[in-house]
């Protein structure tokens, strides 16, 4: 075999041998041609001469085609072909023919700014024949089609379909721009967030479609007033945001502000409708301390927000966003704490002035946080209410106050003459069950409903009053008492006080608190009373905190008061102590 296999390589150097050098060099350059054109995309050999001389030895009819040649038959210059020249794609090869690489990859164009093609490029170094120069091989994938396609699919990402602007992600990629611009300064540049204020009610009342040409509308009279250089885009269902330059800082996107409400001021005329619509605006400075664009835009939202409210333009404040932030922070917290039961009642005295003993005691809602420690009602309350949470957290409290009142009575062997006043929000009236949820905790506890007090404001009323009423009735069918809690600074008809079954008025502790020193207070006071009296009611003071208080107010005729004079509100150990104290 060995033998065999030496007789063949010696007549493989003998055919060798046998072939003059010329025939060799054309045999050899016909066999990478032959290769070069089994490839399905452009392809040719470069050569690498002193000093950075760049040749095209072979090419395929794809490169020649691509380069506007006609076949090579002999060695051309590389600077002969713009596609290479032109695009940097030659000084690219010379270097990774200099280099000691074996191979590299990247993406490139021909250079051109309208019409380009865009190509993958591969560089595969030839070691083979060195003796045929320093050489690699270069090949083309044609990607123009797949780049344009991603250019179209972006330019449609990019851009609202109804009004034609940018969207919000294109807003946020200028404003990322501009907060990567080595240049920017901060101050320098402001986001505005224009919304349109009762544009669900005109959609409501006109149609989807008419409301659709409103915001075009809406949005041309925007553009309309847009300086130079200012870029607007649609940010939200009717909400619209604009990157400003401030060369004059905040007088400039008070200007701008001025210039939009003046463009909106005329009425918009949809068919044969004339619809005057109005604006909030909020603005946020970029002051380079911002992370994402997206928290620019937040920032001005947060500013918005503050807009809506009062009617004027607003300018974002940073604690609003840490509010926020809390508030969200908060929410989460407290879902946790009314699954685990980790809130507490605190009872405060409610007395009968004349007499001065105790007839009973308002349930507040305490939060002990093991983190941020106690987080005052005023606080976590709203946050319950925006969020729902005050739902499962009233049901909580009603249950809690009734099985302590009846804890209290199992402690001392009998029915104590105590009754116990719960909180009830709007938004659990609204939402809520509210008499079922009563007659399950009375239900349980064996208590009667004559000892419980459900307190609700008048904006409980107020915001349904059919439901309010129907509500009311229910409480009063298990034999509940109804009081009304902050009487005096709702909105309260004479004809909901007539025709609801309220038990008691609560004056607010605001009228009070000042009665001794302001005699509209006192006339205020007076007339609550004798309001209560003429209708059948009780009344209950809040805010007492002093013993002339307590006196004006005996002598005014009012029922029961409530404060700081007498106790605070006292943790649920405590409370029958403090009746006995009193009752001695």
């Amino acid at each position: 075999m060995r033998a065999a296999a030496a007789a063949v390589q010696s007549q493989r150097a003998i055919a060798a041998s046998a072939v003059p050098e010329d025939a060799e060099a054309s045999l050899r350059a016909a066999v990478r041609q032959e290769y070069l054109d089994a490839l399905p995309i452009a392809a040719a050999i470069f050569r690498l001469d002193e000093p950075d001389l760049l040749w095209v030895d072979v090419a395929n009819e794809p490169f020649t085609d691509l380069v506007g040649w006609t076949a090579v038959t002999r060695s051309r210059a590389a600077t002969e072909a713009d596609i290479v020249n032109g695009s940097g794609l030659a000084d690219t090869i010379v270097q990774f023919l200099k280099s000691k690489e074996e191979s590299r990859q990247f993406e490139s164009s021909d250079g051109r700014v309208v019409g380009a093609r865009h190509f993958v490029v591969r560089l595969a170094r030839l070691t083979l024949f060195p003796q045929l120069g320093t050489r690699c091989l270069v090949s083309l994938i044609d990607r123009t089609a797949q780049v344009e396609t991603e250019r179209s699919l972006r330019a449609e990402m990019l851009r609202d379909s109804l009004t034609g602007l940018p969207n919000r992600l294109a807003f946020n990629e200028r404003v990322e721009k501009v907060l990567e611009d080595p240049a920017f300064l901060p101050g320098n540049h402001a986001v505005l967030v224009v919304d349109m204020t009762r544009f669900s009610r005109v959609n409501e009342c006109v149609g989807s479609i008419a409301g659709d040409e409103l915001l075009i509308a809406f949005a041309r009279r925007l553009f309309s007033s847009l300086r130079g250089g200012d870029f607007l885009a649609r940010t939200g269902g009717d909400e619209f945001g604009l990157l400003l330059r401030l060369d004059k800082g905040l007088e400039d996107a008070t200007q701008a502000a001025e210039r939009i409400r003046a463009a909106l001021s005329a009425p918009f005329k949809l068919s044969e409708l004339e619809i005057r619509v109005d604006c909030a605006i909020g603005c946020a400075l970029l002051g380079g301390s911002e992370e994402l664009a997206e928290e620019v835009l937040r920032n001005a939202q947060f500013a918005l927000k503050r807009a809506k409210a009062t009617g004027a333009v607003r300018f974002y404040e940073p604690n609003q966003a840490r509010a926020a932030r809390r508030r969200f922070s908060i929410e989460t917290e407290l879902r946790r704490a009314i699954e685990g039961r980790e809130l507490e009642l605190a009872f405060q005295p409610l007395i009968d002035l004349k007499t001065g003993g105790v007839s009973g005691f308002e349930a507040l809602a305490r939060w002990n946080n093991g983190r941020r420690g106690a987080i005052s009602p005023v606080e976590f309350i709203p946050v319950a209410e925006e969020s729902g949470l005050i739902v499962p957290l009233g049901r909580w409290a009603l249950e809690e106050a009734i099985e302590t009142l009846a804890g209290w009575d199992r402690k001392v062997g009998r029915t104590l003459p105590l009754s116990v006043s719960v909180n009830l929000s709007p938004i659990q009236v609204a939402r809520d069950d509210v008499a079922s949820c009563v007659a399950s905790a009375l239900a349980a506890s064996g208590l009667g409903g004559e000892r419980l007090t459900l307190e609700l404001t008048e904006s409980a009323i107020i915001q349904d009053p059919r439901r309010a009423t129907q509500v009311l009735e229910d409480l009063k069918g298990l034999s509940a008492r109804v009081a009304m809690d902050d009487f005096g600074t709702g909105y309260t008809s004479l004809a909901y006080l007539q025709r609801l079954p309220i038990d008691v008025l609560k004056i607010d502790r605001s009228f009070v608190s000042a009665m001794l020193g302001d005699g509209d207070s006192i006339a205020i006071v007076r007339a609550i009373l004798s309001l209560a009296d003429a209708l059948g009611m009780d009344t209950t003071a809040e805010g007492i905190d002093s013993p002339e208080l307590a006196k004006a107010l005996t002598r005014l005729g009012c029922t029961h008061g409530q404060g700081f004079y007498f106790a605070r509100p006292l943790p649920p150990e405590a409370v029958l102590d403090y009746w006995l104290a009193r009752s001695a």
